[in-house]
C-alpha cells in the first residue's frame, strides 16, 4: 500500500472511529437511562440484554447495509421511533421522580419486575433506529471495505459497553441529568427525521 492509500486508510478510520463515538453514544444513553431506573441486580440484566440487542441489529443491518443506504425514507421511519423511545423515557422519569419513597420494598419489587420486558422493549425499538443509523454511517465510510466495516461494527459495540456504564453512575448520582438525557434524544429524533424527509423529497424529486 502506498502513502496516498495508507493516509485513505488514517481518513476512514478516524471518521469511523467519530462515528462511532457519536452515533454509540446515543445508544449508550438510552440503555443507561432504561438501566438507571432499577436496582443493580436488574440494571445489570438490562446493560447486558440491551448490548446485545444492540449488538445482534448491528451485525443483521450490516449485513445489508449496502441496500440501506437506498431505500429512500428509512431514516424518517428511524426518527419517528426514536420520538416514540423519547416520550416513553418522558414519563419513566417523570414516574421515578414522583414515586413514593415511602413504599414497601416489595412492591417496589413487584413493579421492578413488571417494567422490565417494557425497559426491553423501549430499548429494543431505540437500538433498531439507532443501529441503523450508525450503519448507515459506516457503510457510506467504509465503502467496500469489509474490514472497515468489520472494524466499526466492533468498535461501536465497545464504546456502548463503556459509555452505558459511565451514564449509569452520573444518572444515579445526578437525577436531572436524566432530563439533559432527554432533551439529546428529542434533537435526535428531530435530526434524523429531517434527514429522512429530505432524502424522500430528494428521491421523489
Amino acid at each position: 500500500m502506498d502513502n496516498l492509500g495508507l493516509i485513505n486508510l488514517f481518513l476512514d478510520i478516524s471518521q469511523i472511529i467519530i462515528a462511532d463515538v457519536v452515533l454509540s453514544g446515543d445508544n449508550a444513553l438510552v440503555i443507561g437511562m432504561a438501566a438507571s431506573q432499577f436496582d443493580v441486580k436488574l440494571r445489570k440484566k438490562i446493560i447486558f440484554y440491551g448490548l446485545l440487542i444492540a449488538a445482534i441489529f448491528r451485525i443483521l443491518l450490516a449485513s445489508i447495509a449496502s441496500y440501506l443506504i437506498s431505500v429512500p425514507g428509512l431514516l424518517f421511519l428511524a426518527g419517528i421511533l426514536l420520538f416514540w423511545v423519547s416520550w416513553t423515557f418522558y414519563k419513566d422519569i417523570k414516574d421515578f421522580k414522583e414515586e413514593d419513597i415511602s413504599s414497601e420494598i416489595n412492591d417496589v419489587e413487584k413493579k421492578e419486575k413488571g417494567n422490565f420486558k417494557k425497559a426491553l422493549v423501549t430499548i429494543a425499538i431505540a437500538d433498531l433506529s439507532m443501529s441503523l443509523d450508525n450503519i448507515v454511517a459506516i457503510t457510506a465510510i467504509a465503502r467496500d471495505n469489509t474490514s472497515l466495516l468489520i472494524f466499526g461494527l466492533i468498535l461501536s459495540i465497545l464504546i456502548m459497553a463503556i459509555f452505558a456504564t459511565a451514564i449509569i453512575k452520573l444518572l444515579i448520582k445526578y437525577k436531572w441529568i436524566a432530563y439533559l438525557g432527554l432533551i439529546f434524544l428529542v434533537y435526535l429524533s428531530f435530526d434524523m427525521t429531517l434527514d429522512g424527509i429530505l432524502s424522500i423529497y430528494s428521491w421523489v424529486k
